[in-house]
């Protein structure tokens, strides 16, 4: 044993565990990165320090990266190699014998130990660790297991491992979960907020917390927030910049934390290429800017090590960040750095203040990453690396004041993340709604409700009760989504490599066409291709098939049937994603559509089976990240629990267009995508003329103006006088179109029949009493001079035009279902003269001199008396002279 871990602050607080797992079974574990917490708890909780018995652990990690890490340091406090004393297990592959009494996995690797042997025979503590980041996995196995501490193994002894101090909530909930708790859900299941016997103890191990300054430095120009997978150039640049000058201001290695590989590979190359240096810096003084000029000559960036570390790293690269380093290094990580991993030599932190979480767009069945502003815990986290050692610098890319607003912690996967996984794991442990778990949170309703839909189309769950089939349990066991698992079982030989590539994350520079990503996996020699083939491998054993052998040859020519397998496989896990060309991008079965990027060679295609998608925020348009090319026969099988046929009566407005028809046919779907169509005579077509109106409104029929001056007068009749007048607003006419439009709307067959109907005729059979409407709404009132005028009724009130000449004599006009009339009074030629509701008052005041003054000049051949009321009303002019 090395004397290495004398120094590990948290053997101080060994005791202290020991007693609280003698004393309840249970604690929480709260210690900062770099004390011990993750590497001598275990080895102490194994005896393997002297001085307590020999247990078997097992220690659980939220990432395979970490796993790894951990059984290397283990192992190598113990002048061991991994597999001896300390191994470890990941999805594909496990170093441990039958002298291992530690053992490091995935939280997803203990779920499936848990679901095969729910006692974990042989083991005796489990420690989860980093349950601060919430991963899913990590969240589901602490429920399982507080339930087999509660129904089955009372005497296994259960650590929750913490890097924050935020300890209450854990405690609680491993308080509940002691033997002999009350349950809420299935009998014995522990559930939270049960108080029956107290919180777990919280033991607190201290590290040796330097004081790390923090130094603010924004973009100095405004840059583009990140929205899904995309961040601006200039805010990487930005960042490049800032880990120049924290090299040229201070000693050290630097952490420099980027939300994604692409990140990191992207300030990777400006860092090696000097591209960061025309960002500008804030570099002014002349030592600055005589040390700037070194890093850029590369004197200084020679002897300057850059190193990316993140879940698809090599192997080699892992080690050598967990390695103290001959020169100076910038280590380019994830948020994998922030608890997972402890990197010495570190002095300096470059924040970039981003993070990734996952999105879940339910109601189109899309996943996808997303770039987000970390939260204030993480960035705590980030910045406490800088000061592990020795005193040390965090540089933000943000303001203090942008600090400030930062949300307290971030969101747990659970309310985040596509659960169709998490809900085969509650069924198959027997609570398929998974009210009886012990959780911090509760899984959101709309999202387990997708999952059991989901789950229950793949003949994974039964209905009504969920319950989990035989066939879901081969699922399960698996060890992938749920999805693949589906295809791994159903698509036959070849399946398993398609599914391996798809289980894993696919190299930031991969293509559109899986297929040639799946033919280059076959062929390469990096580290992808062999995680690819040791997945492959265990697929195989997970579900035989006649093709045993399938895919795990390095020099395998491809086959012709490359195409159709792996359309098979993808189609069969995502069958809502079988989608067909529709004018210049696909529609998918689920109803969205979706773009191929510029320039694909896929983009001929009639059909595709699209495997990876995602939906910018803001947009109705997928954009298809990996698909495959496939035919009709392919997307009928594969998606065939969406076949839909029958008669298709609707008004349809084709895409791109505003003015819709009838549509009347026999149609054959797959869910939204159209497969064939027939032309149906003599159906009833009349509810989709009704839904025509409705849609596009009245102006679907010929208004003449015969047509709109008779529904004028029936809406003044309305406003008037009110029932039994009717309304002739266009929602009453809709509402109303059975009375007033048959019989001839029963004979419409399509748009331009309508266009045809007679609505004059029409609207008259709204007031059967059609005599009383020119009783009570006179279309033309005779004046003086003799001439029937036509009354306007367009207005709140009905107007009549008339020249002056015509109504001379006319004391007053009449009034109209008691409305008086508005009168407009024109010149000879027609023009606006005046206006007037008061004819006497007109005639007797100013109103008509003025008139006279201004036009009998102009008019002279039209008489202007002086007195128009005792004057004879005429419509002509006096004969020329």
């Amino acid at each position: 044993m090395r004397s290495d871990w004398s120094g590990l602050p948290v053997r101080h607080v060994l005791p202290e565990l020991f007693t609280a797992l003698d004393e309840r079974g249970v604690a929480v574990l709260t210690a900062p990165p770099g004390t011990g917490k993750t590497t001598l708890v275990p080895l102490a909780l194994a005896g393997l320090l002297g001085g307590s018995p020999s247990r078997r652990v097992v220690v659980a990690e939220p990432r395979r990266l970490a796993v790894r890490a951990a059984a290397r340091r283990m192992a190598w406090l113990l002048e061991s190699e991994v597999g001896a004393e300390v191994g470890f297990s990941v999805r594909g592959e496990r170093r441990a014998g039958a002298e291992t009494v530690v053992e490091v996995v995935t939280t997803g690797v203990l779920l499936q130990r848990l679901q095969r042997d729910a006692e974990l025979a042989g083991v005796d503590v489990v420690l989860l660790d980093e349950c601060h980041e919430r991963h899913l996995d990590a969240d589901t196995a602490l429920a399982f297991l507080l339930d087999v501490r509660a129904t089955l193994r009372p005497d296994l002894r259960l650590v929750a491992a913490s890097a924050t101090a935020d300890a209450g909530p854990w405690a609680r909930l491993l308080g509940s979960g002691a033997p002999g708790a009350p349950s809420g859900g299935l009998p014995g299941v522990a559930v939270p907020g049960s108080e029956a016997a107290g919180a777990a103890p919280v033991v607190h191990a201290s590290g040796t917390a330097h004081p790390v300054a923090p130094v603010w430095v924004p973009p100095p120009r405004t840059v583009t927030p990140p929205r899904g997978l995309r961040v601006d150039p200039a805010f990487l640049s930005h960042v490049a910049g800032v880990v120049r000058r924290a090299l040229a201001e201070h000693q050290g290695d630097v952490l420099c934390f980027l939300p994604g590989v692409g990140e990191i590979g992207r300030v990777a190359a400006m860092l090696q290429n000097g591209e960061a240096l025309q960002e500008g810096d804030g570099l002014q003084d002349g030592r600055r800017l005589r040390e700037t000029e070194a890093l850029r000559d590369g004197g200084a960036l020679r002897r300057v090590e850059v190193l990316q570390v993140h879940g698809q790293a090599p192997a080699h690269v892992q080690d050598a960040v967990l390695s103290p380093g001959a020169n100076r290094r910038v280590v380019l990580a994830t948020s994998v750095a922030e608890s997972s991993l402890t990197v010495p030599g570190v002095r300096i932190v470059v924040d970039s203040g981003l993070a990734r979480e996952p999105r879940t767009d339910h109601a189109r069945g899309l996943g996808s990453l997303t770039t987000v502003r970390a939260s204030r815990a993480s960035a705590v986290q980030r910045a406490g690396r800088a000061g592990r050692e020795a005193p040390g610098v965090v540089y933000r890319c943000w303001s203090a004041a942008e600090h400030d607003r930062l949300p307290d912690h971030a969101q747990p996967e659970i309310a985040l993340a596509d659960l169709t996984g998490f809900a085969l794991q509650a069924a198959c442990w027997g609570d398929p709604a998974a009210t009886g778990l012990a959780l911090l949170d509760p899984p959101p309703p709309a999202a387990m409700d997708a999952a059991r839909r989901t789950l229950r189309a793949l003949d994974a769950l039964d209905s009504p009760d969920g319950r989990v089939t035989a066939r879901g349990r081969r699922m399960a066991g698996a060890g992938v989504h749920p999805r693949l698992a589906r295809a791994l079982l159903d698509a036959g030989p070849g399946a398993a490599e398609v599914v391996a590539l798809l289980s894993e994350q696919l190299p930031r520079d991969a293509g559109d066409d899986l297929v040639a990503i799946w033919r280059a996996a076959r062929r390469g020699g990096d580290g992808f291709s062999a995680r690819w083939r040791r997945e492959t491998r265990r697929l195989v054993r997970a579900a035989p098939s006649p093709d045993r052998t399938s895919g795990t040859g390095r020099d395998r020519a491809p086959e012709p049937g490359d195409d159709t397998v792996a359309g098979l496989v993808v189609a069969l896990a995502y069958p809502e994603r079988v989608a067909r060309r529709r004018g210049g991008s696909y529609l998918m079965a689920s109803g969205t559509a979706a773009d191929l990027p510029q320039g694909s060679r896929l983009s001929s295609a009639e059909w595709l089976a699209i495997a990876v998608a995602d939906r910018p925020s803001g947009s109705a348009t997928a954009r298809v990240r990996q698909a495959v090319v496939i035919d009709e026969e392919i997307a009928r099988l594969a998606a065939a629990p969406l076949y839909g046929s029958g008669e298709e009566i609707v008004w349809r407005v084709p895409p791109g267009e505003r003015r819709g028809d009838v549509s009347a046919r026999r149609v054959e779907r797959l869910g939204a995508v159209e497969l064939s169509s027939v032309r149906l005579s003599g159906a009833d077509v009349r509810p989709a003329v009704l839904d025509g109106l409705r849609t596009e409104g009245l102006s679907i029929l010929r208004w003449t103006p015969e047509a709109v001056a008779l529904r004028e007068r029936l809406a003044f009749c309305h406003r008037a006088l009110g029932d039994p007048w009717p309304a002739t607003d266009d929602d009453a006419l809709v509402e109303a179109a059975g009375r007033w439009l048959e019989p001839e709307l029963s004979r419409v067959r399509r748009r331009s029949d309508l266009e045809r109907l007679d609505v004059v005729s029409a609207l008259h059979r709204l007031v059967p009493w059609s005599a009383r409407l020119e009783e009570t709404a006179p279309e033309r009132i005779e004046v003086p001079s003799g001439s029937r005028i036509r009354v306007d009724y367009s207005g709140d009130r009905p107007v009549l035009a008339a020249r002056v000449q015509e109504l001379f004599g006319w004391d007053e006009a009449p009034r109209v279902a008691g409305v008086p009339l508005v009168v407009h009074l024109l010149s000879p030629a027609g023009r606006p003269a005046a206006v007037t509701a008061d004819l006497a008052a007109f005639w007797r005041g100013d109103g008509y001199r003025s008139v006279r003054a201004e036009l009998r000049g102009r008019y002279p051949r039209h008489p202007w008396p002086e007195d128009p009321l005792s004057a004879v009303a005429t419509r002509r002019a006096n004969p020329r002279r």
